[in-house]
């Protein structure tokens, strides 16, 4: 009996031993993951359609940058339907994704995926779009996006000669009447664009120098959902039966973005804009799309606001390849991208604007685009 208890005593030793290896072993591997073992890891990232060119060059510059570190990179693009993203998510999850870098279709709609990331412990960068309601958002990378609005404030009151290019009060002294769009009340930074841009109008609505004959001014009534051309296209042409009549012209248009801009115009053209001797109102715009930079030489569209994807895609590539290495990403504030639950740190970039005069120095000199592709 002392030989069968000695036997089965020598037996749990080993297999506690055995046992203690396997700790030792996975608390390695926890360790080599902890301090940047990375070389091949899946990266998941999300963009939320390929219906404006912009998103396609996003993800494909994001995929590249990551690939070229040696990092394998799962790239899904949702065409603006929130499920499918929320399920493209939990799948890149499922996968192993040791980062997500998600730019999102509404920026409140992800809230249990990322549970599910920060329950794996698994890092999220907002990419452009600022994910809301959720502790589970590490870092945010984008562009100054009240600067965004600023800008486009500043180029409507160009055009409309209320200022001059470097500051200084124009000739003109109106009052002009104007027409306010803004973009889709569920993507974040389309209340930073409307609140930069108001905050140079305002003065101007309030003096009477500019005029909303509509007296739609607040982001509500002039939001655009899902930035979609159609829609805006649509108000435009229900602002113009409505309010235009009797020979009154709308003489400037703040438009968000580059597609919406497309849609205004064809709603203007429809209503003999731009023809007989009857000038567009200065249009503004966003994202230097192709289509809008050839409107802008063809004189139908009057601006755009130039965000170098490219170098947004390098600050995140940077970002992501920090972050999983154990290290600290660069960032530039702390203060201003309050999620509802945090405040996400985050790296902003600057935007320009670009108008007929510079858009061979800002998209062509920049290598942006060729000279072909804008024509």
């Amino acid at each position: 009996m002392r030989f069968g208890r000695l036997t089965t005593a020598v037996s749990a030793l080993a297999i506690a031993a055995a046992l203690t290896g396997c700790g030792s072993s996975e608390k390695t591997v926890d360790k080599e993951a902890r301090s940047g073992d990375t070389k091949g890891a899946l990266i998941g990232i999300t963009m939320p359609t390929k219906s404006s060119e912009r998103w396609i060059h996003d993800g494909d510059n994001v995929k590249a940058g990551l690939e070229k570190l040696g990092y394998k990179v799962d790239l899904q693009y949702a065409q603006d339907d929130i499920p499918t993203q929320a399920s493209q998510i939990e799948n890149q999850i499922t996968k192993g994704a040791r980062l997500l870098v998600v730019a999102s279709i509404d920026g409140t709609a992800l809230t249990s995926q990322l549970q599910q990331a920060g329950d794996k412990k698994i890092p999220v960068i907002a990419y452009d779009r600022l994910i809301r309601q959720s502790p589970n958002v590490d870092y945010y990378a984008t562009f100054d996006n009240f600067k965004v609005g600023v800008q486009q404030a500043t180029s409507l009151l160009i055009g409309l000669k209320l200022k001059n290019a470097d500051g200084s009060e124009g000739s003109a002294k109106g009052p002009f009447n104007i027409e306010l769009f803004a973009g889709s009340p569920d993507d974040n930074n389309a209340t930073f664009f409307y609140n930069g841009a108001m905050s140079v109008l305002k003065p101007y609505i309030d003096k009477g120098t500019l005029v909303v004959k509509s007296g739609q001014t607040d982001f509500k009534p002039i939001a655009i959902l899902r930035w979609d051309a159609e829609t805006a296209q649509r108000r435009m042409e229900d602002l113009l039966t409505k309010t235009y009549k009797g020979g009154t012209k709308v003489q400037g248009v703040l438009s968000p973005f580059d597609g919406i801009s497309r849609g205004i115009l064809s709603a203007l053209k429809s209503n003999g804009y731009g023809t007989g001797g009857q000038p567009y109102p200065v249009v503004t715009g966003q994202d230097a799309e192709v289509l809008s930079v050839k409107s802008i030489l063809a004189g139908e569209q009057y601006s755009t606001i130039f965000k170098d994807t490219r170098q947004l895609a390098a600050e995140t590539v940077k970002m992501a390849d920090t972050t999983l290495k154990g290290g600290k990403p660069a960032v530039n504030n702390t203060t201003d991208y309050n999620n509802g639950v945090k405040v996400v740190p985050s790296q902003l970039l600057q935007p320009v604007i670009v108008e007929k005069s510079n858009v061979k120095s800002a998209l062509v000199d920049s290598g942006y685009y060729t000279q072909a592709q804008v024509g």
